[in-house]
């Protein structure tokens, strides 16, 4: 019985390394600019943030991302920056985290270009 506990409990505990793993570490950060063409407050369960810039013509240069809701100064800048050329500042995280957002991709800082 003591061995099924410790193997519970390890399990438990890998489970939670990997979600904290998810959470804090970042795959790469970087620098995006465009055409801000949507952003919105959506979701069932859980609201996300989320928003697309255009970086050209074609629906292929598209840039999709998240924001967390504790970005507060992001999501007004955002709100506000609607239909303007934007430069946002992000990090790219290796998995999407359901009650984060939609993506990997989430915005820091947000600059409108003049």
């Amino acid at each position: 019985m003591k061995i099924l506990v410790k193997i519970g409990i390890s399990i438990i505990l890998l489970i939670i390394m990997y979600v904290c793993f998810l959470y804090f570490a970042s795959y790469s950060n970087g620098v995006r600019a465009g055409e801000l063409i949507k952003f919105s407050h959506k979701g069932v369960m859980f609201k996300t943030w989320e928003g697309e810039i255009s970086q050209g013509v074609s629906e292929s240069q598209r840039f999709v991302f998240s924001v967390e809701s504790s970005e507060k100064q992001v999501i007004e800048d955002l709100n506000n920056f609607q239909g303007n050329m934007v430069k946002l500042h992000y990090f790219e995280r290796y998995k999407t985290l359901f009650w984060l957002g939609d993506t990997k991709y989430f915005v820091t800082k947000v600059e409108v270009q003049l």
